[in-house]
């Protein structure tokens, strides 16, 4: 077997992964005791000698330790576990059954006729046709009858659906639900029989292996040369091993008093073997003192021995203790110990530190050093403040020597908390002795013991190779790379890429075995390594000062950059990786400080300008969690969000724990290897070399998406993409220069991207993709031949395909690591053939008559432009709602692999927001080598194109798909203004309201206008009463009789209400890649931003690019006019007044300046995408929006990231979250004779909950009456249950959050918060009718509901799969009502998120009661480009959920209120009335419908949306207002102006604004004449012939 990339050490010892297919995992596993060759030159300490037997016991003691900790774990007996297997095995077939039953009773009976096979119209002349094809199912289909037939014979099940669902439609629906809910059970159900299987297995090794080594230890003991007393009976060894020391016998008189000390370690838990050695050691040295060694897991498995072990400690020792509650009940469990060491740890644990007079006070700052000791402390200040921690290690360093000269017993503490420090932080055996020893000495028990030796030193920063002589460190990269010139293997390799490597000291200093294993491999793979290892302070200043690149180089060569602190003989990189993670700037130490000094990083890494990778070990998490629930907790915050800050890309987690050891998975190392390489490639290869695949979307297929991305002009931005790379050299065909594309030009062939979109849609037709690659060429490349692009077809063969997807052969153990299982060469291939059949055999998705994978696209030079792939479930449609192993289709994989291995690109560039690739099935979070995003994308670096308002979706984009992101601007601002009716009736209420008294003739006029454009569902005369009374609505008629006072309010209410409408805000057309705004978009954009906080003509100053003088005499004159607007100081108020409102409106115009110059810097948008494919960084920006972050998410062109999920909810956020979640309920109860609702289902998205800081969280937290509780650094720790008295009377109000799966993903601290608030909230000491959530809680547990399951409130898809499917089943017209919507909204989103093991855990039976006691839905809307209308997730999510609850509910009413979150006012409305005021605002909006028409294919599309949507409202909700469809058909579908455009700009998406029509109309939601409908369905078969090709294409309708 080979064994590169394995130490040989530890690779002759039993470990991880050797059997293929099943490992065993150790629990513990000491770190020192197995080294690779040559690490022992590393040690910077040379340790004491150690006899045979010394070592042996040491090693006995090891395994030892080992064995108790599993065998502790294991609490029930061995046969209790296998009584408890059976059972749960039991259950699992019981469940079995069941299914099966309902699957042969659902189909039993069903006959079947199929037509001939389409190949049988081939048959000779003369042949018998062939007949139907006859098919019966009388006794059903068993559940894998029925998977087989789905995958053999999709024609079949296709049928066998439509005969089931046409002919019983009840049954169907029935069998979907019991189906659902059975299959989740059976789910979680064997989930359990996996853990108890693997208890059971622990528990047997645990067994044999706790007596065989009880034996062994009593063998050995007489082999012990000075062993403790307590230890020289074999029981009394292992206990005193076990414990990690512990005191002797009590000692004579006269001897030193016995003490112990108890030592916890947190993020360090690596170390824990290095203290337990250290606690062995320290008792031969010193037989009086006990140390104790825990580690912070401890806490909570085993509290109860933690805590025995701090009672009457002498002393506490603790390091990087950070978790809130750990550090609470620790705060407490300390008090009464003499003596409290804390280092680098949460500062309220931190904050308890005392030694003798020394103490630090709250917030982890001393209380107060003497005056000379304070002057000492200055002598380390830096002028820098990112150098101010720098400073502050220097001073540990030195700081003692100092103080010695400083008299006092404080600062004489002082020096020995330093001196301890020391200790601790120059690491390894000796040091840890020697800090004990010291503490014992000076403070606990003299025993007049010689006195330690100082601490061992290591330096603070160095570089280091494990081929280095004498274990030597260097003193820097050039000193290093001095060496590795002459003796390093690569040396002479002139094409490695040199790339920097930042360790973490703490694991250089204590030699874990994973650091030169990476520096060995990297080399393996090509890679010369620069191996600097940081305390994690200093990573910012080695990059800045001793590192360089060859672009910094020549910019400072070229004047365009200062050397600053750069030193003379830096060494230059081609890339950078870390393998610490944290910010750049501050490391560790600046972790809950996320972005403070993102800026000063940007500065850094845009000077070096190469790829900032962050590749690293977990040290929070074991290897077994990550593989299977994703990256977690503060582990992801460590590794993704506080990096991204600083613009790291392509975070690879390398490896982690396996008990408390780190292991490295080799080919995680290979990844980011090649990864590197591969960016780093982009950057040496000359431009006309470089070969790039730009991917659009084509998702939904048939409704005209093909070349389409959100709030993106695709067909224009490509345009300006493509000529950008012509002009930089790229080789686009012909003349690839910026002369040649002038010329291009001249000769009236310039680059047009509708013909690109028009060429690429021609592939898709069925019979292009049958004929294969030759039909594509036959196709040809259309009108975009004239500019130089050819077609290109590929046809990938399966066992192509195979080859593709197959790992090496000879890979086993030594490049999987111990990974918790050992996955074969063919594990991608088997996991897709389980889901579509075997390859060889496949006929489905663009695949080809002779079962071929068809690639299609267009190729202009080295530029290939094609069409991502669409995913897709054929066969078993049930799969979609319950298989969590669903893969890519073969052809989706082909498409990626062959544009790889194949067409050989250097990278891709997804354009638009979004595609699928980093949404296929795999790790949550933390890419495994197992992830379809990471198999198919492979080394291929990436590069994005998102619209800068989504950071939700784009890191999803950025760590599942490896996307370097380059933002773009969203599409100017329109305001809705007022159109046909809505404008007549504003103006005749406007001379109603000069003299109402005078306005009776204005009435009539005014209701029939109100009435025909059907604003009286808008506007009632009279609101629904809360007794259940309906709404009043007038005519011509009742008019009259109506008051003259009521109708006068009447009127109010109307003009306020178009007064809204008039000024609701929407993105007016799409953005166009690199294009700034002219001036009436420039004004358009200010005027949506400042609103009437600047005066017209001063902001028109702005937009048109006046110089600030002219701007500011605008503003001016503006404030002198006699009737000056609002936002001039009008109104009244007197001069004060007006001055400060023109103080006011300077510092606003100063401010529109700079968004004006920064929005024209759109232009970097083109110039971020060519940094991204040429290897360069692309410097990084928080993503949001103008209206509601200001112009901090500006310019674009950034890689853009999302905030610290510490620190969620904000402040502000904190303070509107409570503010709407208080009107919701008032609203509520005014709508609800007064009653509260017993539970509101809060939606939580990824979206929102980013560009709020986190408002529908605090509205979480209102509900339930809790607030945020932060630690120290501002980190919020805990949400805390307010007393029932500070609720003002009100009950706890429960709460059923839906989770998007990137809010899952993204803010799992958040998850786990909020489900530790929901169990105390469960378990509170109050009646349950003022606590909602014990009282639910109490109910599930009388129904059987079992242990924290009861307390169960986040709920969302499967772990690593995302979508309700709702808009799946609605895009495909594949559903019959409502409930059956619902329904599949529930089984979806019946998986339950928290703490422990409670990630994704299936709880129907939870979520069904919880929607049964649902009684509103809270949605939050957080932007004016995403509305309601807008996408479809809305009417999927929130429209789906309603209804869920409704169907739970028996079928009553569930309210739903909608807060928008992009304005200042918080207020909710219903969701009708937002819907309405949507539509009218847009969709129904002329000026929106020109708009978004004049932008081509895409703005085609957008319409053609947004009637899908229309008709998901209708299906999820029931909203069906009549004139919503009347005008929208009128406008789309048979204004005949409209209709033209819309035709000729993209078919597919005028046919489906007919087939949408026709489908609400056919299905009830819409009651249209008949000749509307006669209109339309001749419109839809004229284009039903034009898209299958047999109409010619036409500009217009007749």
């Amino acid at each position: 077997m080979q064994t590169r990339g394995l130490n040989p050490s530890r690779a002759a010892t039993p470990r991880p992964g050797v059997v293929r297919g099943v490992v065993t995992v150790p629990l513990r596993r000491a770190p020192l005791r197995n080294r690779p060759a040559g690490w022992s030159r590393l040690a910077a300490v040379t340790q004491p000698r150690q006899s045979d037997a010394e070592r042996f016991v040491e090693q006995l003691g090891l395994e030892a330790a080992e064995a108790k900790e599993e065998e502790s774990l294991v609490l029930p007996g061995i046969d209790e576990l296998r009584s408890r297997l059976a059972a749960l095995q039991a259950e699992v077939s019981a469940m079995d059954s069941q299914i099966d039953a309902l699957y042969r009773a659902a189909f039993a009976g069903l006959n079947l006729e199929l037509p001939a096979a389409p190949d049988a119209a081939a048959a000779p002349d003369g042949a018998a046709a062939a007949a139907p094809e006859a098919l019966s199912f009388p006794d059903g289909l068993g559940e894998a009858e029925f998977g087989d037939l789905g995958r053999a014979r999709p024609d079949v099940m296709r049928a066998l659906l439509e005969a089931k669902e046409s002919s019983d439609p009840a049954g169907w629906r029935e069998f979907q639900a019991a189906a659902s809910t059975r299959k989740l059970t059976r789910q979680r159900l064997v989930g359990q029989v996996a853990e108890a299987r693997g208890l059971l297995d622990a528990a047997e090794r645990a067994e044999g292996k706790a007596a065989g080594l009880q034996a062994a230890a009593a063998a050995a003991s007489d082999d012990d040369d000075e062993p403790p007393a307590a230890a020289r009976e074999p029981a009394g060894l292992l206990r005193q091993l076990l414990r990690g020391g512990g005191a002797a016998s009590a000692p004579p008189g006269g001897a030193p008093r016995p003490v112990r000390i108890v030592l916890i370690c947190g993020f360090e838990s690596f170390n824990v073997g290095l203290y337990q050695q250290a606690a062995r050691r320290l008792a031969r040295r010193a037989p009086h003192v006990s140390l104790q060694v825990f580690s912070d897991r401890d806490i909570s498995t085993d509290r109860a021995r933690v805590a025995a072990a701090l009672a009457g400690a002498d002393a506490f020792f603790g390091s990087l203790l950070f978790d809130y509650d750990a550090v609470e009940w620790l705060r407490g469990q300390v008090k009464g110990v003499p003596v409290v060491l804390v280092f680098e740890s949460a500062l309220e644990l931190m904050g308890a530190t005392r030694l003798g007079s020394f103490e630090m006070g709250a917030g982890g700052q001393s209380k107060g050093p003497p005056p000379a000791v304070k002057k000492v402390l200055s002598l380390f200040s830096s002028g820098r403040e990112e150098d101010r921690m720098v400073g502050y290690l220097s001073f540990l360093k030195v700081g003692p020597k100092l103080l010695q000269f400083v008299p006092g017993n404080k600062a004489r503490d002082l020096r020995n908390w330093l001196t301890i420090y020391g200790y601790w932080n120059q690491g390894g055996l000796q040091n840890v002795v020697g800090m004990f020893s010291y503490l014992s000495e000076q403070y606990l028990s003299p025993a007049g013991l010689p006195p330690p030796p100082p601490p061992q030193e290591t330096p603070a920063t160095g570089c280091l190779h494990p081929d280095a002589p004498d274990g030597r460190y260097f003193s820097g990269p050039a000193d290093y790379m001095a060496w590795y010139r002459r003796y390093g293997r690569l040396r002479g390799e002139r094409d490695a890429p040199v790339v920097g490597v930042l360790l973490y000291r703490k694991h250089v200093i204590t030699e874990q075995p994973y650091i030169p294993q990476l520096i060995r491999q990297l080399e393996d793979e090509g890679v010369i390594p620069v191996p600097v290892f940081i305390n994690g302070v200093e990573a910012h200043t080695v990059v800045r000062d001793q590192l360089t690149s060859a672009a910094e180089q020549a910019a400072i060569a070229g004047g365009r950059a200062s050397r600053g602190t750069l030193q003379p003989d830096a060494v230059a990189v081609d890339a950078l990786v870390s393998t610490i993670g944290f910010p750049l700037v501050g490391g560790p130490a600046g972790t809950m400080e996320g972005g403070r000094q993102a800026e000063v990083a940007k500065a850094i890494l845009g000077s070096l300008d190469v790829p900032y990778v962050v590749a690293a070990p977990l040290l929070i998490q074991d290897m077994a969690s990550w593989t299977r629930d994703g990256v977690a907790g503060l582990q992801s915050v460590v590794l993704y969000s506080l990096p991204e800050l600083d613009g790291a890309i392509d975070t690879v987690p390398l490896g982690g724990l396996v008990g408390d050891d780190i292991y490295l998975v080799p080919e995680r190392v290979k990844k980011v290897a090649e990864r590197v390489k591969r960016w780093v490639s982009l950057r040496r290869k000359p431009a006309s070399e470089r070969r790039v695949a730009v991917l659009l979307y084509g998702f939904p297929p048939g409704v005209g998406a093909t070349g389409t991305a959100a709030l993106l002009n695709v067909p224009k931005s490509l345009e300006t993409v493509l000529n950008a790379l012509r002009r930089a050299g790229y080789d686009l065909g012909g003349a690839s220069s910026e002369a040649g594309a002038r010329a291009a030009s001249e000769a009236g062939a310039p680059i047009d991207g509708e013909a690109i979109v028009s060429a690429l849609k021609g592939f898709e037709e069925g019979r292009v993709i049958t004929g294969g690659a030759a039909a594509v060429e036959k196709k040809g490349a259309g009108g975009a031949a004239a500019f130089g692009a050819r077609a290109v077809g590929a046809e990938v063969t399966p066992a192509r395909l195979k080859e593709m997807l197959s790992f090496p052969k000879e890979w086993g153990p030594t490049e999987w690591g111990p990974i918790p299982f050992l996955p074969d060469p063919d594990t991608l291939v088997r996991r897709m053939e389980a889901q579509w059949g075997p390859l060889d055999q496949y006929q489905g998705l663009s695949t080809t008559a002779g079962r071929s994978c068809l690639v299609s696209g267009l190729e202009l030079g080295n530029v290939f432009v094609g069409v991502q792939p669409l995913l897709g479930v054929e066969g078993d449609p049930m799969r979609l709602l319950f298989d969590r192993d669903l893969t890519p289709h073969p052809q989706y994989a082909a498409y990626y692999k062959w544009l790889q291995e194949e067409w050989k690109a250097d990278v891709v560039l997804h354009f638009g927001m979004h595609g699928t690739v980093e949404w296929l099935p795999g790790s949550p979070l933390g890419n495994t080598g197992l992830s379809w995003s990471d198999a198919l994308l492979g080394s291929l670096p990436n590069v994005y194109v998102y619209a800068a308002n989504n950071p939700s979706e784009s890191i999803i984009a950025k760590r599942r798909g490896y996307g370097t992101i380059v933002s773009h601007n969203v599409p100017p601002y329109g305001r809705a203004g007022l159109y046909k009716q809505l404008a007549v009736v504003k103006d005749l209420l406007a001379e109603y309201r000069e003299d109402p008294s005078k306005g009776g003739p204005l009435r009539a006029p005014i209701i029939a206008n109100l009435n025909q454009a059907g604003l009286q569902d808008d506007c009632p005369f009279r609101p629904a009463a809360a007794g259940g009374e309906g709404a009043v609505f007038l005519d011509e008629g009742s008019v009259e009789g109506v008051p003259e006072e009521d109708f006068a309010e009447y009127a109010g209410r109307l003009y306020a209400y178009l007064s809204t409408i008039e000024n609701r805000l929407f993105s007016e057309g799409l953005h166009v890649l690199g294009a700034p705004p002219n001036p009436d978009q420039m004004a358009a954009y200010l005027s949506a931003y400042f609103g009437d906080r600047l005066p017209a003509p001063a902001l028109d100053a702005v937009a048109s690019g006046a110089p600030p003088a002219a701007a500011r005499a605008a503003l001016e004159r503006a404030f002198a006019a006699p009737a000056a607007p609002a936002a001039a100081g009008g109104g009244g108020g007197g001069p004060e007044a007006r001055a400060a409102a023109l103080r006011d409106a300077e510092s606003a115009l100063e401010e529109a300046g700079e968004i004006r110059d920064l929005l024209l810097r759109n232009v970097e948008e083109v110039e971020g995408v060519l940094a991204g494919l040429e290897g360069r960084y692309v410097p990084p920006e928080a993503g949001g929006d103008l209206l509601r972050d200001g112009p901090g998410v500006l310019p674009t062109g950034r890689n853009i990231h999302a905030l610290d999920p510490y620190r969620m909810p904000g402040l502000a956020a904190t303070e509107r979250g409570a503010a709407a979640a208080e009107a919701i309920l008032k609203a509520h109860r005014e709508a609800n004779g007064g009653a509260y609702p017993e539970t509101v289902a809060i939606n939580l998205w990824g979206l929102d909950s980013i560009k709020t800081k986190g408002e529908s969280v605090a509205m979480v937290l209102h509900m339930v009456g809790a607030v945020p509780v932060k630690e120290g650094t501002g980190r919020i720790a805990r949400f805390e249950l307010l007393p029932l008295e500070a609720l003002g009377g009100r009950p706890r109000v429960d709460v059923l959050c839906n989770m998007s799966g990137i809010f899952r993903d993204a803010f799992q601290n958040v998850v786990e918060l909020l489900d530790d608030l929901f169990a105390r909230a469960a378990a509170a000491d109050e009646p349950p009718e003022l606590n909602y959530v014990k009282k639910h809680a109490a109910a599930m547990r009388a129904t059987g509901v079992e242990g924290k399951a009861a307390s169960a409130r986040l709920f969302s898809n499967p772990a690593g799969d995302y979508g309700s499917m709702v808009n799946e089943r609605v895009g495909a017209s594949n559903w019959e009502s409502g409930e059956e919507l619902g329904d599949t909204w529930a089984a979806r989103n019946a998986f339950s998120y928290g703490r422990g093991g409670e990630r994704g855990v299936a709880r129907p039976e939870v979520l069904q009661q919880l929607l049964s006691t649902t009684e509103r839905v809270v949605q939050e809307v957080d932007s004016v480009e995403y509305g309601l209308t807008d996408i479809q997730e809305y009417y999927a999510n929130t429209g789906a959920l309603v209804r869920a609850a409704k169907n739970a509910r028996g079928g009553r009413a569930v309210g739903c209120s909608v807060v928008e979150a992009f304005g200042r006012d918080v207020k909710p409305r219903e969701l009708e009335d937002v819907l309405r005021i949507e539509y009218r605002s847009k969709l129904l909006n002329p000026r929106w419908a020109d708009a978004m028409a004049a932008q081509g294919s895409g703005g085609a599309y957008e319409i053609s949306t947004r009637m899908t949507a229309l008709l998901g409202w209708g299906a999820t909700t029931g909203y069906q207002d009549q004139w919503t469809w009347d005008q929208a058909s009128a406008t789309y579908a048979l204004d005949p102006e409209m209709a033209a455009k819309l035709r000729a700009a993209n078919p597919q998406a005028y046919a489906n604004v007919l087939r949408r029509c026709l489908e609400a109309a056919g299905r009830g939601i819409w009651k249209p004449d008949a000749e509307v409908v006669e209109a339309l369905r001749q419109r839809f078969a004229e284009m039903d012939d034009e898209l299958e090709g047999v109409a010619a294409p036409r500009g217009g309708t007749r």
